[in-house]
């Protein structure tokens, strides 16, 4: 790794050790910048001519939320009897301003033109840690709101729908994390524990896809045909996609389980058959990108380089798809 690629994401891991850790909002707005100064480099790739307007949507996109976050701060810092956990007009704005940074819906018009600009590397980062500090700051909220609600439903119902009609992978993966966000966001209302435990899964299991994408060069779905000369691979790249969508017996069922178990017991069962049923859909979306894998055969398939997944990946895979065993245990937490 190049030497400013370590040190930016030193300070990319720091910035978000800030903002989790602060005991201010002005402090969290310092790392949340931080963070966004510390990843902006990183996008810049001069080998790839989409990655300018990539980091530039990008820049502008947080620009936009972290001024509507500052807004708010010093609006709320000039209000004596304010209370965070109350809900107002400011405390709505402050809210959007958090979800619009982890690329939300209906606030996720920029994360799928953005992804579709950068490398697999960067992909993971901005899918996975660059929403751990977005999400710590919202549980910090009057989170079980009516905007909240919202933004579960329409994450949850449109990330499957329009992902269904997408070929670039990287898209794809877009549209299920926003699938997810709408989980986690849910797994939030109920317990900080319990959406540590979804987003551990969750990055764990996209590890496991976007490593061989990123090893292999895969970007669209036809490329997905280097996998059908090696069965084993080809097995565990569709369980994985099965684990994602939450199918069981797999690992990424247990966190959508102990999710609606919980949201069961609070009697918000309308919200539960709708994530329920968008799951159903997002299933569909990644069925549709098995059937390459499992039945398109080509006369001279290009190599997959099987020694090096095999190598790095086998661990990795076993503990993503057979993760049972330890949410079985873990379970008596929630």
């Amino acid at each position: 790794m190049k030497f400013y690629k370590m040190m930016f994401s030193l300070t990319l891991t720091t910035s978000i050790l800030i903002t989790i850790s602060s005991i201010s909002w002005v402090t969290a707005w310092a790392g949340l910048e931080m963070n966004l100064l510390s990843i902006l480099p990183m996008m810049k790739n001069f080998k790839n001519k989409f990655s300018s307007e990539a980091t530039i949507k990008y820049f502008i996109t947080q620009t936009i939320a972290s001024t509507m976050m500052i807004f708010s701060i010093l609006f709320f810092s000039n209000m004596k009897m304010f209370s965070f956990h109350s809900e107002t007009p400011m405390m709505y704005l402050i809210l959007s301003s958090l979800l619009l940074k982890m690329g939300a819906a209906p606030l996720h018009f920029w994360l799928p033109e953005v992804i579709s600009g950068l490398s697999w590397n960067l992909t993971m980062t901005v899918l996975t840690i660059q929403k751990m500090a977005p999400m710590i700051l919202t549980s910090y909220t009057t989170i079980a709101n009516n905007l909240t609600m919202m933004t579960i439903l329409t994450s949850a119902t449109i990330s499957g729908i329009i992902g269904m009609n997408q070929t670039c992978l990287r898209k794809i993966m877009t549209y299920s994390s926003i699938n997810n966000i709408g989980w986690m966001l849910s797994a939030l209302m109920m317990s900080n524990s319990l959406w540590l435990m979804y987003f551990l899964t969750y990055t764990l299991i996209t590890l496991s896809i976007t490593v061989p994408f990123n090893l292999n060069k895969m970007m669209f779905i036809p490329q997905l045909t280097k996998l059908s000369n090696n069965k084993m691979s080809l097995l565990i790249m569709m369980m994985n996609f099965l684990s994602l969508g939450g199918l069981p017996p797999f690992t990424g069922f247990m966190p959508k389980w102990i999710t609606i178990y919980m949201l069961s017991t609070k009697a918000m069962f309308y919200l539960t058959i709708t994530l329920i049923l968008a799951t159903l859909t997002t299933l569909f979306m990644y069925l549709r990108l098995m059937l390459p894998m499992a039945m398109m055969h080509m006369n001279k398939s290009m190599k997959l380089k099987t020694t090096t997944i095999s190598k790095k990946m086998t661990t990795l895979n076993m503990i993503s798809l057979l993760g049972m065993p330890f949410f079985m245990m873990t379970i008596q937490l929630f």
